[in-house]
């Protein structure tokens, strides 16, 4: 009886241990984390540049703007084409402006602190120092109406018929780069001008734009323009000035301190130097400053 006891518990132990203890589980399996989504590129904000350039540059910068439209996409320019001087007195009276692009050095020199105060006479700080850049070189040229009627084929053919009463310039006004660089071909050649313009011998325009339309529509016999503007009106100047008659034609350009995008400005501007922008302005006749 003893021995049957003992069986019974040692059964009733098992069967107990095995009701306890069943199948044991398999660990559950962590869910595998789910990658992080790659972060979308966000478009970069569109941006506005105010563009002042001078109004020589209307064909090419138009034609590089449709090109920069591909490198950044984001960035809208607006163009204002007058001439420069008509640009320096808007930037002076607070017109909104990121970038300017001059026809002259006296225009910015005019904005820049840093410039001879003896032309910067108000002290006038628009310029964004490390900024400005000596970009373009261009002609002064003398150009004539179709057919050439009253047979001017030189500078010093326009000299000695206005000397002579026998010619009607067109020239810019002396606050135009265009105007000032005329003045200086007709100070070459000893010509009084205050005495031509009074004896009716000289026709003022406010820029570059309004002597090359007087040229090409017969309105004078000549007309002293940029190489760059008889080339998109179609003329053929008959005549380069030299150096010696008027000083070289470079084009500065810089953003200016009150620019509210100068970091876009400043891309542009470097863009304006690439071997792809170089080549609209030299097509059209500037050079590399």
């Amino acid at each position: 009886m003893k021995r049957l006891g003992t069986l019974l518990l040692v059964l009733s132990l098992t069967l107990g241990l095995a009701a306890c203890g069943g199948t044991a589980s398999s660990p559950s399996l962590s869910a595998a984390p789910t990658p992080a989504a790659p972060a979308q590129s966000q478009p970069a904000e569109a941006v506005e540049l105010i563009v002042f350039a001078a109004a020589s540059m209307t064909e090419t910068l138009n034609q590089i703007a449709a090109l920069y439209a591909d490198v950044a996409p984001n960035v809208k320019l607006t163009f204002n084409f007058d001439s420069s001087g008509t640009l320096k007195t808007q930037i002076e009276e607070g017109a909104d402006c990121d970038l300017f692009l001059s026809a002259g050095q006296k225009q910015m020199n005019q904005l820049d602190v840093t410039a001879d105060p003896a032309v910067n006479d108000k002290g006038l700080d628009f310029v964004l120092q490390g900024s400005r850049v000596d970009l373009l070189e261009n002609r002064v040229t003398l150009c004539v109406p179709e057919g050439n009627p009253a047979g001017i084929e030189s500078y010093d053919d326009m000299a000695q018929a206005l000397k002579d009463g026998a010619i009607l310039l067109a020239m810019g006004n002396s606050d135009v780069p265009v105007g000032q660089y005329t003045q200086k071909i007709l100070a070459y050649y000893d010509l009084d001008e205050t005495a031509l313009a009074g004896a009716g011998a000289i026709t003022y325009c406010t820029n570059v734009k309004e002597v090359t339309t007087q040229v090409s529509e017969g309105s004078v016999d000549c007309g002293v323009i940029y190489c760059t503007d008889a080339f998109s009106a179609g003329l053929t100047p008959v005549a380069y000035a030299t150096a010696e008659m008027c000083g070289q034609v470079i084009y500065p350009a810089a953003v200016l301190s009150v620019s509210q995008h100068p970091t876009e400005a400043q891309a542009f501007l470097d863009y304006l130097s690439t071997p792809e922008a170089m080549a609209v302005f030299e097509a059209v006749g500037f050079a590399a400053a």
